[in-house]
């Protein structure tokens, strides 16, 4: 099985290309490819171009627990990317189906600089979805406990869900500590994914993550925009933001409606061969 490795900032994704096949891969067959000890190792696969009724192509986001994702900002620019390095598409915009919802992406000519436009950024609970009491309302601000703390947070989707965390450091131990417990709160009834936010200056934040079905990450864009959107639904920052990740930084652009433009590169590591051997019982 021939699989195409990308990372986007350190978040590295496999690629298997169905070519017109109808293939799907089960939650154990999923874990034991991503397993970077056992498999090929990544942070989850991307399956795809497969036929879409609505857009040019159509994703399936594989996380590496076996879950299927909504949305991935870095596993959009790496399928992108990987569409004008096979020759699907131009430097003209194209369309992607994904389980969040339709994105728009374009490649620049020389493939270093990929645009999405991820959609827009929603706060209301039903949305997100968080359980709460009363009639749905905007989750901003709010307090949770976790862990013997209460931290206050916001609830965020872009196609999915996102609990964003202001904080005055953000670091990785922060997000080692809390992450699998946020992730998993009982506030959160298909999970989250978790970003802990620090306030730069008014163009520039900072994030550390915890991702959904992955576990800590170096970068994600779908947690660059919640976290950019919750800066601007915070006043603390304006339209054009600069996300810091370990991994690296990705651009953004977010307007008065929180409609996000996402910015950043993709880079391909290797094509790789998996022996199916590797998915046989031992």
């Amino acid at each position: 099985m021939k699989f195409e490795k990308y990372h986007a900032l350190g978040n590295d994704y496999l690629i298997y290309d169905p070519d017109g096949e109808n293939i799907s891969f089960s939650e154990k067959e999923i874990i034991r490819i991503c397993h970077r000890n056992f498999g090929l190792g990544s942070d989850g696969i991307l399956l795809g171009p497969t036929p879409s009724e609505q857009a040019n192509f159509k994703l399936i986001i594989l996380n590496p627990d076996g879950s299927e994702a909504e949305k991935s900002g870095n596993g959009l620019r790496i399928f992108a990317r990987y569409l004008r390095d096979s020759q699907k598409v131009d430097t003209s915009p194209f369309s992607v189906e994904t389980l969040g919802g339709i994105v728009s992406c374009q490649v620049s000519e020389d493939k270093s600089v990929i645009t999405v436009e991820m959609g827009k950024v929603s706060f209301w609970s039903d949305t997100v979805p968080v359980n709460i009491s009363g009639e749905a309302r905007e989750v901003c601000d709010e307090t949770i406990e976790v862990n013997g703390k209460s931290l206050q947070y916001f609830a965020a989707t872009i196609g999915n869900p996102h609990c964003v965390v202001p904080v005055k450091d953000a670091n990785k131990a922060m997000a080692m500590e809390l992450g699998a417990s946020l992730e998993n709160h009982p506030n959160f009834p298909n999970r989250t994914n978790v970003q802990f936010l620090q306030i730069i200056d008014r163009n520039r934040i900072k994030i550390e993550i915890w991702e959904r079905g992955a576990g800590y990450t170096l970068a994600s864009g779908s947690s660059s925009s919640a976290a950019g959107a919750v800066a601007r639904k915070m006043g603390a920052c304006d339209e054009n933001i600069t996300v810091e990740m370990p991994g690296g930084e990705i651009g953004l652009v977010i307007d008065n409606e929180y409609n996000v433009q996402m910015t950043g590169p993709a880079t391909r590591v290797a094509g790789m061969e998996l022996d199916i051997e590797c998915l046989e019982d031992n």
